[in-house]
Parts: C-alpha cells; sequence; structure tokens
C-alpha cells in the first residue's frame, strides 16, 4: 500500500501519550479485507497491511495478556 491512499487513522485504544502507538484504518477493511497499520510517529512512512482475521487474532492476543504485560 502506498502513502497516498486516503484513509481515516484511528489510534489504538491501548495507546497511551508515551508517543509509541500503532494506527490502523478500520474503514478500509470492508473494501480490501486487509487492515492498513501505520507507526503514529510516522505518518509518511511505510504501512502495513494485515489479512483482517490474522489483525483480529493478534488483537484478541493482546487483550488476553498473551505477550506480557505492558
Amino acid at each position: 500500500m502506498t502513502n497516498s491512499s486516503p484513509l481515516t487513522w484511528c489510534k489504538s485504544s491501548y495507546s497511551g501519550n508515551g508517543g509509541s502507538c500503532v494506527e490502523w484504518a478500520p474503514t478500509h477493511i470492508a473494501t480490501t479485507g486487509t487492515v492498513p497499520v501505520r507507526d503514529s510517529k510516522n505518518p509518511t512512512g511505510p504501512i502495513l497491511d494485515f489479512p483482517a482475521g490474522s489483525f483480529a487474532s493478534f488483537v484478541e492476543s493482546v487483550k488476553a495478556g498473551e505477550f506480557g504485560a505492558v
């Protein structure tokens, strides 16, 4: 994906004010089946696209604490 695509970005609800945040574009999922993700500190940097099912599994694992405490 290129950064020229007009996407509406949201920050993770788990992000604090420390600047270490990721952003995702949820409205893109319905049309492509992928979830674009970027580093909020570098909004013009690379965008990673994840299959929607894989991203959902990742989010559930984070919520379940499978990656340790944050």
